[in-house]
C-alpha cells in the first residue's frame, strides 16, 4: 500500500491476448462484467478496515481495478499502425487498448448471454473505462502510493501458479511472446496500487454521524447498549413492613440525621458505614458502575440531575429511606460480546487470473491445508495478497462489524479450526479459517469504531461512485478523432 505508477496498458492488454492464445490457462470463464457506467456491488477489517482486517464499482472498479474478469477466447489482433484516440492528463489510450478491451468484453459478454449491446455501445463502454483508467492512475501516481516488491511477487507467483508455471517459466512464455517483463511486472504492481489509492481515499471521504452511530449500535445489539453507565452510593434505613407511624417516623428521623452529617461535610463512605443496613456498607455504599437502566427506575428518577458528587434528599421507597450519592457518570456501556481469532488468505482477480481460476486455486490451497501436505501459515506467507501474510495470514482477534458482510458472514458460519470455501469480497476471494472464540466486554470506544466501521461499508459503494465522477471531472481528457 504505498507508491509508483507507469502503466503501459496497451502492453500489458496485448500481453494477456497474446499469453491467451498461446499459454494453456490463460483464457478462463468469467463473471459478468459491469456496463461502463456502472457501479457493481463489491470484504477486512477490516478490516478489512485496513486490509489487515478484513474490513470492496465502474468499470475499473469492478476488477477493483484488478477484477478485469477473464481473457477473451480470441486470438492475438493483428494490428495495424496505432494511433491516439484520448490524452487523459499525462496519460494515453490508444485504439489498439479500445480495439483489445472491446474483444474482451464483447466476449465476456457472449458468455453472459441475454440482449448484446451493440458494437457501438460496446466499443464506447471500451474507451470510457480505460479513460477510467488512466484518471485513476494518474491520480495514483501524483499521490505516492507504493507497492512493495514482496506482494508483486506474490501475485506474479499465483498468476503463474494458475497457469501450471513456475514464475521463471512464466517470465521465459512472455519472452516467446514478445512480452516485456518490466512492463508486465509494472502492470501488476499499478493494478494493485491503484486498489490502495481506491481504499484509502474512498473510505476516508465518508463521513458517518454520531446520530448514526449511535442508532446502529441499538440497532445491531439493543437498546440497551446506549444506556449510560453510572455508579450510585448509597445509605439506607430500613423501615420495617406495616411499620406504625411512630416506628416509621423515627427511621425517617435517623436518615435525615445521617444526610445533615453528609451536607455538612462528612465523608459519604463513613457515614455509610456507621449508619447505612444495606448490604455495601461495609463499601461505604458503593453499588458499582453499571448502566444507568440497570438500577431501579426509583434511583434512575431521583440521580437524573444530580451531578457527580453530589446528593439526593430523602429517597422513600419499600425498604426504607434512602440517600443517594453519585460517584460517577461514565460513556456508554460496553457489550459483551463473541469475539473470533480469524486468519486468512486472499487472492485478487485480475487481467491475468480470472476470479473463476483464482477461486478453483482457493480451492486447491483448501485441498492441501485440509490434507496436511501444507500449513496454514506456509500458504499464506507464500501467496496471500495482503498486510497479513508475513503474519501467515492472521487476523488477530476481531469483534462484530470488524470485517466486510461476505467475510463475516462466513467467518461466522465456521467451526473452531474450520476452513471455507472460496470467500468472495471486494478485497478478492479468502479462504477463512476460525481459530478460536471467546466472550468478552467491548468497551464503549471500540463498539462506536465498529459501528463508525460498518457504516462506512455500507456507504462505500455511492461514495466510491462520487470519488471517481469528481476525479473525471478535475480531470484533463481529451478526446481525438482518427487519422484521416
Amino acid at each position: 500500500m504505498r507508491d509508483r505508477l507507469k502503466l503501459n496498458f496497451l502492453t500489458l492488454v496485448t500481453a494477456t491476448f497474446a499469453l491467451g492464445a498461446a499459454a494453456t490457462g490463460f483464457a478462463q470463464s468469467a463473471p459478468a462484467a459491469a456496463p461502463a457506467a456502472s457501479i457493481p456491488t463489491p470484504s477486512t477489517a477490516a478490516p478489512l478496515p485496513d486490509v489487515n482486517k478484513p474490513a470492496l464499482v465502474s468499470p475499473v472498479a469492478a476488477s477493483g481495478v484488478r477484477q478485469f474478469g477473464s481473457l477473451p477466447r480470441v486470438k492475438a489482433i493483428a494490428r495495424s499502425a496505432d494511433f491516439i484516440v484520448a490524452v487523459v492528463n499525462s496519460e494515453s489510450v490508444t485504439n489498439n487498448e479500445v480495439t483489445a478491451r472491446f474483444l474482451k468484453m464483447q466476449q465476456e459478454s457472449i458468455e453472459r448471454g441475454g440482449a448484446q449491446p451493440t458494437p457501438g455501445e460496446l466499443r464506447k463502454q471500451a474507451l470510457d473505462a480505460l479513460v477510467e483508467e488512466r484518471v485513476l492512475v494518474t491520480y495514483a501516481r501524483d499521490n505516492g502510493v507504493k507497492v512493495d516488491d514482496a506482494e508483486v511477487d506474490r501475485a506474479i507467483g499465483n498468476i503463474a501458479s494458475s497457469n501450471k508455471m513456475t514464475p521463471e517459466q512464466l517470465r521465459d512464455r512472455l519472452r516467446q511472446q514478445g512480452v516485456d517483463y518490466g512492463t508486465f511486472r509494472a502492470g501488476i504492481r499499478d493494478q494493485i496500487t491503484i486498489e490502495r489509492i481506491r481504499e484509502r481515499e474512498v473510505v476516508s471521504h465518508i463521513h458517518v454521524t454520531d446520530a448514526e452511530i449511535t442508532d446502529y449500535i441499538a440497532k445491531m445489539h439493543g437498546d440497551h447498549t446506549s444506556a449510560q453507565n453510572i455508579n450510585i452510593a448509597q445509605i439506607l434505613v430500613t423501615v420495617p413492613e406495616k411499620a406504625t407511624p411512630e416506628v416509621e417516623a423515627q427511621r425517617k428521623a435517623r436518615a435525615e440525621q445521617a444526610l445533615a452529617r453528609v451536607r455538612n461535610g462528612e465523608p459519604f463512605d463513613q457515614v455509610a458505614r456507621e449508619v447505612s443496613e444495606d448490604s455495601n456498607h461495609a463499601k461505604g455504599g458503593e453499588m458499582g458502575s453499571r448502566p444507568v437502566d440497570k438500577y431501579p427506575d426509583l434511583f434512575s428518577q431521583a440521580v437524573a440531575n444530580v451531578k457527580v458528587g453530589g446528593t439526593t434528599d430523602l429517597v422513600r421507597s419499600g425498604a426504607g429511606f434512602h440517600i443517594l450519592k453519585v460517584l460517577s457518570r461514565g460513556e456508554e456501556s460496553g457489550l459483551t460480546v463473541i469475539q473470533t481469532h480469524v486468519r486468512h488468505i486472499v487472492l485478487r482477480p485480475s487481467a491475468q487470473l480470472s476470479i473463476d481460476a483464482v477461486e478453483r486455486r482457493i480451492l486447491d490451497f483448501r485441498q492441501q491445508i485440509a490434507s496436511g501436505a501444507k500449513s496454514f501459515e506456509e500458504v499464506a506467507r507464500q501467496y496471500s495478497e495482503d498486510g497479513s501474510a508475513q503474519a501467515g495470514g492472521d487476523l488477530g482477534w476481531s469483534s462484530p462489524g470488524s470485517f466486510v458482510p461476505e467475510f463475516e458472514e462466513a467467518m461466522d458460519k465456521l467451526p473452531i479450526s474450520g476452513l471455507s470455501g472460496p470467500v468472495r469480497s471486494r478485497f478478492g476471494v479468502h479462504l477463512v479459517q476460525v481459530l478460536d472464540r471467546r466472550e468478552t466486554v467491548v468497551d464503549p470506544k471500540q463498539l462506536r469504531e465498529q459501528a463508525t466501521n460498518a457504516l462506512k461499508e455500507q456507504k462505500f459503494d455511492p461514495a466510491y461512485a462520487e470519488w471517481v465522477a469528481e476525479l473525471r471531472a478535475k480531470a484533463f481528457i481529451e478526446y481525438r478523432d482518427p487519422p484521416v
